[in-house]
């Protein structure tokens, strides 16, 4: 098989190569308004699917957690009240200004003894085999270039019996729904963009990867394949975002 030398950047086709600095320049626009524009494009959901990410995550004091793509940190915060003193959660995110941003969040909180930053790449996580307890990727695997590549990097760094939680945004199963989703994400999100964070071009990305991302089903197959087991997922909001849970046993 042909090996492939383009993938996607929204619905534009790009040189793999070019896929991550793309990415990173979305990011560095985003970074300083991404908390205001959660909760506006939201309607402060997205603190509901965290918190039942939280809930399923199991994370107990003195757990060993790692937050992928964490950015401003909402997740990381609640791991590090859990783990405590005995445990440590790592903050990684490929992007300096994201992570610079969840940093300086979490200090303000009066988090940071038993926290982490990292600026890592998915794909090839710096950690050991069979190190983590429990890893969360929210609203970061649909950025990722070669998506496979990291499930299996996720799965590699896993204790054995440990959890790896998916949160991402996917296909709502109503066809009604999906109508004013669209509508939504093409007219709508652009325009807050451009009114918040002065770029409705990043939001227009952002619209355009979610729809890009794998389905589901297919994000289940994908986690398998990876060599997780038990693969479940739960649809939320319709299916507007769903959140999956495997276990590397």
């Amino acid at each position: 098989m042909e090996k492939r030398t383009t993938t996607h950047f929204g619905y534009q086709e790009v040189p793999l190569e070019e896929k991550a600095s793309r990415v990173a320049d979305v990011f560095h626009s985003v970074a300083a308004r991404y908390d205001v524009m959660n909760d506006l494009m939201s309607f402060g959901i997205h603190r509901l699917w965290k918190r039942l990410t939280l809930e399923r995550a199991g994370v107990r004091p003195g757990h060993q957690v790692l937050d992928i793509a964490g950015g401003t940190g909402d997740l990381t915060l609640a791991f590090a009240r859990r783990v405590g003193p005995r445990g440590r959660v790592v903050l990684a995110d490929i992007n300096a200004s994201m992570l610079r941003v969840g940093r300086d969040k979490l200090l303000d909180n009066g988090v940071g003894g038993n926290v982490e930053y990292v600026q890592a790449n998915a794909e090839c996580l710096p950690f050991p085999d069979n190190h983590f307890d429990c890893i969360t990727i929210a609203f970061g695997l649909r950025n990722v270039t070669d998506k496979d590549a990291a499930l299996r990097s996720m799965q590699r760094v896993l204790k054995p019996g440990g959890r790896l939680l998916v949160l991402e945004f996917s296909k709502p199963g109503n066809p009604l729904l999906t109508r004013a989703y669209d509508e939504y994400s093409f007219r709508f999100l652009p325009r807050i963009g451009q009114w918040v964070a002065n770029d409705a071009e990043s939001y227009r990305y952002l619209a355009e990867s979610i729809r890009m991302h794998p389905d589901q089903d297919t994000l289940k197959s994908m986690m398998e394949a990876a060599g997780l087991e038990r693969v479940e997922y739960s649809n939320l909001t319709g299916g507007i975002v769903a959140l999956h849970r495997g276990i590397k046993l």
